[in-house]
């Protein structure tokens, strides 16, 4: 194992006593957090419900690791360090991991996923078997006890959707980002709702209970502070935390801010609809089941807005076999966590045969 750039994480190993006990990584990375837990290699296999107490030996969190958000050295060091506080609780090293999976958004090509596997190799030892996934893989997982098969929309920060069957295929809409159009997403929300402040303050647009609501969340007297206030950070994070604003705004009967969730409430149900049909997932005629998996802040309910919902009735209409699924007990790092277990022990499996 070599000593990486943030080498400095992994002293505690040293005084740490060699274990017997193997152990599991499952690490779910966006741009708003980064959660890594650990659990238990040698647990039962999951039959539709997990045990309880799940057997998450620890659990840590940190920041940012979309490599397109902070760039690709802050989000190493990030993924290491969050990785190596999840074993220091666990009062483990990484000769007792068997299996690790990094399921982290900006993961969006094969050469992504190869290039962080070959990063991660300098890190584990050569028994270690590693997966690398986009962080829409672990919140399906989350909503699917580790399997691989259904639908999972994505709406926090950013916004992916992704859609995968049981043998093997895959497909993805959305998950760009915002240049690109994301804006079902956080981000685009809270984008859109700050433009029409602006349109609004120069008389391209309808006046808005939006322009008086955010102002004063953000502690600015004018419109026009909202240039500085916007340029001085542009992190995706810091706009989208703008969001119950603009969701409030809404159910106090605003237009444009009603207009604004109607459209992400589109866009994202489009993106659950292409990658359903790109794969076939109800079958010929279109009205077989599937798992949709939702998760991010975005889909959860509030007082009279409920854009998970309404994205669903959008999607039945197309496709009335779609089953929401909102995992409640269950994170996208243990998802993660799931899916390196189920992958590992095919492995083994395999190995044994053989």
């Amino acid at each position: 194992m070599k000593r990486c750039r943030n080498g400095e994480v992994w002293d505690f190993e040293s005084e740490m006593p060699e274990g017997d006990r193997g152990v599991i990584l499952g690490l779910d990375g966006g741009t708003a957090s980064t959660v890594c837990i650990c659990m238990a290699a040698g647990m039962p296999a999951p039959s539709g419900l997990l045990p309880e107490p799940f057997p998450v030996l620890a659990r840590a969190i940190a920041g940012c690791s979309n490599h397109n958000s902070v760039g690709e050295t802050a989000a190493r060091e990030t993924i290491e360090r969050v990785m190596a506080q999840a074993l220091l609780k666990a009062r483990a090293t990484r000769s007792v991991v068997q299996a690790v999976c990094l399921a982290v958004s900006g993961v969006n090509h094969p050469s992504d996923q190869e290039r962080i596997r070959d990063w991660l190799r300098g890190i584990f030892p050569s028994h270690v078997k590693l997966f690398v996934e986009n962080d829409a893989v672990a919140a399906l997982a989350s909503g699917t006890m580790g399997k691989l098969h259904g639908c999972v929309l994505i709406a926090g920060t950013g916004t992916i959707a992704s859609a995968y069957t049981e043998d093997g295929r895959e497909a993805r809409a959305a998950g760009a980002g915002p240049i690109l159009g994301d804006w079902g997403s956080g981000y685009g929300i809270a984008a859109q709702a700050l433009t029409a402040i602006v349109r609004a303050h120069d008389g391209r647009g309808p006046q808005t209970m939006l322009t008086f609501n955010i102002l004063r969340e953000l502690g600015l007297s004018s419109p026009d502070e909202l240039i500085g206030w916007t340029y001085s950070d542009t992190s995706w994070a810091r706009i989208a935390e703008l969001v119950p604003v603009v969701v409030s705004s809404a159910e106090a009967g605003d237009e444009v801010a009603n207009r604004i969730l109607r459209g992400s409430v589109l866009e994202l149900a489009e993106s659950v609809m292409a990658v359903v049909k790109r794969l076939g997932l109800c079958g010929g005629d279109g009205k077989g089941s599937f798992p949709l998996v939702m998760v991010g802040g975005v889909l959860q309910p509030n007082k009279r807005w409920d854009i998970g919902k309404e994205v669903v009735g959008c999607v039945s209409k197309v496709y009335p076999g779609v089953q929401p699924i909102r995992p409640k007990q269950v994170e996208p790092a243990v998802g993660a966590a799931l899916l390196a277990w189920n992958c590992f022990m095919r492995e083994v499996a395999g190995e044994l045969a053989y």
